[in-house]
């Protein structure tokens, strides 16, 4: 089985190509930017959707890029043999679309467009298919969401803690590597949500971080009036200001159930932050 994958270079393809090298899968990795060929991943320069060299016919495409571009290369490219399909969206699909920032509700409606354009493609093709949906991403130092945090509180020694009621559900980046393997071996034909094995509030979840890290930092608890004066004074923190106390979790279930994946709990070390 010959594998695509785009995005190769990102947080998950750090963690997929090796388990499709020792699964003894040959790799087709599309890039942007040049990559030296390893045993058993030949790297090509392409982007989506209209710089992509032309691919002999594969068994399987991986895109943990955006969905739009990636749907509309697929519906072009009119792949043969109906290779499987597997793409990555994001919980923000759902999270963001009642925001109060009509940028978020835009990132919603993107994503949801996104996946109704690859399912189209996929079914106008005979392609069977996964869209993973998943929550907080971590695990691989490439993330925009904790290891930002993370790297900030190892500089000053101090880490700010937001107090924050509402329930996350962070996923390693090798946990999706693991549901794409699953979902290329049994396809579900449908969009399944993918959070990680543990839901704790958004307060216990900063406290974890700052002890994961390889020094000791000064806990800095952040009061609800001066979250409140920077959600109004900061435009661009305001939506995730405004979600300290929501609930941004996924049900497992159906993942569970169609890939017998089994997210891990929380437990972060010093490795998730460093560079991967």
């Amino acid at each position: 089985m010959t594998v695509v994958v785009f995005g190769a270079s990102g947080q998950i393809g750090h963690f997929l190509l090796p388990r499709l090298r020792a699964r003894g899968e040959p790799v087709i990795a599309v890039s942007r930017e040049p990559h030296a060929d390893s045993e058993g991943v030949r790297w090509v320069r392409g982007g989506l959707p209209d710089a992509v060299p032309t691919l002999s016919p594969v068994s399987a495409i991986v895109s943990y890029g955006p969905l739009q571009p990636f749907a509309r290369w697929l519906a072009a490219a009119a792949s043969t043999g109906s290779p499987c399909v597997v793409a990555t969206s994001s919980m923000s699909a759902q999270s963001k679309a009642a925001s109060e920032v009509p940028a978020e509700r835009e990132i919603a409606r993107q994503l949801q467009q996104g996946e109704a354009e690859l399912v189209a493609a996929c079914e106008v093709l005979g392609c069977a298919w996964t869209v993973l949906r998943p929550t907080l991403i971590y695990g691989a130092g490439r993330d925009k969401s904790l290891t930002p945090l993370a790297r900030r509180a190892m500089r000053t020694r101090a880490f700010p803690r937001p107090i924050g009621g509402g329930l996350r559900q962070p996923v390693h980046a090798d946990d999706i590597a693991l549901a794409t393997l699953a979902a290329i071996d049994r396809p579900a034909n449908r969009v399944l949500m993918l959070g990680g094995g543990e839901r704790l509030t958004a307060g216990d979840m900063f406290a974890r971080v700052q002890r994961s890290l390889p020094m000791a930092t000064l806990p800095l608890p952040v009061p609800t009036w001066l979250l409140r004066l920077v959600r109004h004074a900061v435009p661009r923190l305001r939506g995730p200001l405004a979600r300290l106390d929501a609930d941004l979790v996924a049900d497992n279930s159906e993942l569970e159930r169609l890939l017998d994946v089994h997210p891990r709990p929380f437990r972060p070390d010093a490795r998730c932050w460093e560079p991967g």
